[in-house]
């Protein structure tokens, strides 16, 4: 009876849709087209904007109209939009039915360009179980499918999931070449979201490579085109991972900002989220009541007569309304506790935050106080190694001595060098550098630098090409000693990588802003050239690229660091380009100002200088309490022509003053009994003109404070520099001669 009452239903249906079919005009037919292409924009843009209900109720109108014009491309393509939008709101099951149907019928009609896409969500679906071997397997078919069909542009999204799933697997160096070949393809068709996406992924790979500065670069890459473009999802990834990273980097405050710009950004789409799910969530809860309870409800209804029927249905419907109000306060209760929950893990977190500020801060300080100890303690032996050094090249040496000398002279300059780096890299990474702007002749600047490094170019067969753009001033305000010290680091890093070569170093202006000219420096070799992974870490402390060629060609690895430390200082920028086995360009950019006025140049040494002063009457105090100091300063005083006296302590030193009238005293800093610091307070209290040069291995910033108030007049590091020396005591000396000549 089943069976005949079936195929009466079919002939119904046959006769059916050949009436209508019959009475279906073409104006109908196109009609219908345009109004399933209307639902289709409808449900994309319901989807844009988080209403997933109205999205997935207009497809499936769509669906409808597709099967009744029997375009079974269209249908397919319904089936998978449906099964994302599944995925969207957690129904993975149901997906996976939606993308079987779409795939069943893109094969059918051979859609395989469609059937592609459908692979993609595929395996975008088992990645998100956990069924990451079979995703791999689908995005490969995809992937298969799309080069079939010419369709490039296609890959970057498959790229990208493949590297989210090795991500997921740790297997970085796999999701790194995914990541790159998906932002390869992003830039090449222009498409913004993929690339922001890949992008801040990528900075999420090189953070667990512990590479935290590329990591910074691409991640802030990817959230600028997120934020410009308001790709939300993109937004909420990249401010977690910066977040991560300057936790890292013990940027505490920085972590905090975009914790917090991330769980607002987070708070705000939820939000959106419940509000569009609103009906959905309703069918959910009512899908909620025991299936057993409702079905004896039914039962009790039918069994009553008819004059209780009206009271147990509304005592029914009462306790129905209740338990869906206690369902929602349950719902918003639950909701309120995450909140809760998420405000107090942020509260903890800034405390930890502001804990382990502190305690970086702490360490800072630590660092800064070991390292002054240290370095004075190093800087003491030095003044008497290098002392002694060149006192003895001086006095005429045996032939087979010299090299010896040269040797140790050498060694320890080098040491020298070295201990230097590190002070300065710990100013610049305490910010107390502070810029010492003078006219100066920049080319005379460049030439003199060029000049000093001749001796180690022609060591390594090097031709040097100078070339200074025509018409550009030579004239210009700014700190040369740092100018200097960034080109004494470049030039002799050419040098050092660069064997039987040459090294162009050029000058030109690209910028004028009224008295401000922005001038580009270039310094090109065609040395060993450097790797483009050994690139992105040259201006890190201790880097050289490798082991082997820090043992090959020597060096601390400081040199760069503080390069880029001094030019970000003169608000520069610095580059690097180079090709491994083809030589090396550093090209940095500084603001100058210009100056209108010319530099007087000396061409007598301040030595010279002295010895031209009435030296008769010259008194000279040394305070040292080091025997071998005292010997050394005494024999370069004495090299100038100059007399002087000694005493071990501050004690003394405040006896020889109030007694004799010294035209400079040289006060060592430590000393037993009461220090140098302490001397010239209380020598201060009766003479407050005497030149006192604080003759000392202290060089930290953070000292200078301390001899201002002292009232030093300035100061001489040890181990000093000639040139250095005889300056300021040629300014000393002759400022003394000229206040006693006014008196008389």
């Amino acid at each position: 009876m089943s069976q005949i009452k079936y195929f009466i239903f079919v002939i119904i249906a046959s006769v059916t849709v050949q009436i209508n079919s019959q009475t279906i005009t073409s104006e109908d037919i196109e009609l219908m087209k345009l109004n399933l292409e209307n639902l289709l924009t409808q449900s994309q843009f319901d989807s844009e904007r988080g209403d997933y209900y109205s999205a997935k109720d207009n497809l499936n109108k769509a669906l409808a109209l597709s099967v009744e014009l029997d375009d079974k491309q269209k249908a397919g393509v319904i089936h998978a939009k449906i099964a994302k939008i599944q995925f969207t709101v957690e129904e993975i099951d149901k997906a996976f039915l939606s993308l079987t149907k779409a795939a069943e019928i893109q094969r059918e009609i051979n859609d395989y360009a469609n059937l592609a896409i459908t692979y993609n969500m595929r395996g975008i679906l088992h990645s998100s179980k956990g069924e990451y071997k079979i995703a791999l397997d689908y995005f490969t078919s995809a992937k298969t499918k799309f080069e079939e069909e010419d369709l490039e542009s296609f890959l970057a999204d498959v790229n990208l999931n493949e590297a989210k799933v090795y991500i997921k697997l740790e297997n970085y160096q796999e999701a790194t070449e995914k990541l790159e070949q998906a932002i390869i393809l992003a830039e090449k068709y222009d498409l913004k979201f993929l690339l922001s996406s890949a992008l801040i992924y990528k900075g999420k790979v090189l953070e667990k490579l512990e590479n935290n500065q590329a990591a910074l670069e691409a991640t802030n890459q990817g959230l600028d085109i997120a934020i410009a473009n308001n790709f939300s999802k993109n937004m909420i990834d990249g401010y977690l991972i910066l977040s991560q990273l300057y936790e890292q980097s013990e940027d505490f405050k920085q972590a905090n900002t975009f914790i917090k710009k991330h769980l607002q950004l987070t708070d705000s789409l939820l939000n959106i989220t419940q509000d569009n799910f609103s009906p959905e969530k309703s069918a959910q809860l009512l899908k909620a009541y025991n299936q057993a309870e409702r079905q004896q409800l039914i039962s009790q209804l039918s069994e009553a007569d008819s004059e209780s029927n009206l009271a147990r249905i509304t005592t029914m419907l009462s306790i129905g309304l209740i338990t869906i109000l206690s369902l929602l306060t349950l719902s918003l209760y639950k909701n309120n506790n995450i909140r809760l929950r998420t405000n107090n893990m942020l509260h903890i977190k800034n405390d930890e935050l502001i804990i382990a500020k502190e305690k970086a801060e702490l360490a800072s300080k630590t660092k800064a106080n070991f390292l002054s100890t240290v370095t004075h303690e190093l800087r003491t032996p030095l003044y008497a190694v290098t002392g002694l050094t060149n006192m003895l090249l001086d006095e005429n040496p045996k032939p087979d001595q010299v090299q010896h000398l040269k040797s140790l002279k050498f060694s320890g300059e080098y040491l020298l060098t070295f201990i230097n780096d590190i002070l300065q890299i710990n100013k610049i990474e305490a910010n107390k550098v502070e810029l010492d702007p003078e006219l100066f002749n920049l080319k005379k600047k460049v030439e003199n630098v060029i000049s000093a490094l001749s001796n180690s170019a022609h060591n390594n067969n090097i031709k040097m090409h100078f070339s200074y753009q025509e018409g550009l001033s030579h004239n210009f305000i700014a700190d040369q000693l740092k100018i200097s010290q960034i080109l004494i680091n470049l030039i002799g890093n050419a040098i050092k990588f660069t064997k039987d070569g040459d090294i162009w170093v050029r000058i030109s202006k690209i910028n004028e802003d009224k008295d401000i000219h922005t001038l580009r420096f270039e310094i090109e070799d065609n040395g060993i050239g450097i790797t483009k992974e050994k690139q992105e870490h040259m201006f890190e402390s201790f880097s050289q690229g490798s082991i082997q060629i820090n043992r090959k060609y020597g060096g601390t690895g400081l040199g760069l660091s503080i390069v880029k430390g001094l030019i970000e200082i003169l608000k520069g920028k610095i580059y690097i380009k180079s090709e491994l086995g083809k030589g090396s360009t550093f090209f940095f950019e500084i603001p100058l100002t210009y100056s209108p006025n010319s530099v007087k140049i000396e061409t007598n040494s301040h030595a010279k200088k002295i010895e031209a002063l009435d030296l008769s009457n010259i008194k000279i105090l040394v305070v040292e309490d080091n025997k071998i100091n005292q010997m050394i300063t005494k024999k370069i005083l004495n090299k100038m022509n100059l007399e002087c006296e000694i005493v071990e302590n501050g004690e003394d030193a405040v006896e020889h003053v109030k007694n004799t009238n010294y035209d400079v005293v040289l006060m060592d800093i430590h000393m037993p009994g009461i220090s140098g610091l302490e001397a010239t307070k209380i020598i201060r209290t009766f003479d407050k003109d005497l030149t006192i040069f604080a003759l000392t291995a202290v060089t930290l910033e953070d000292k200078m404070q301390e001899f201002d108030d002292a009232g030093f007049t300035d100061i001489i590091s040890k181990p000093f520099k000639q040139d250095d020396f005889e300056k300021k005591l040629y300014h000393a000396l002759k400022k003394n001669q000229s206040s006693q000549a006014s008196i008389e």
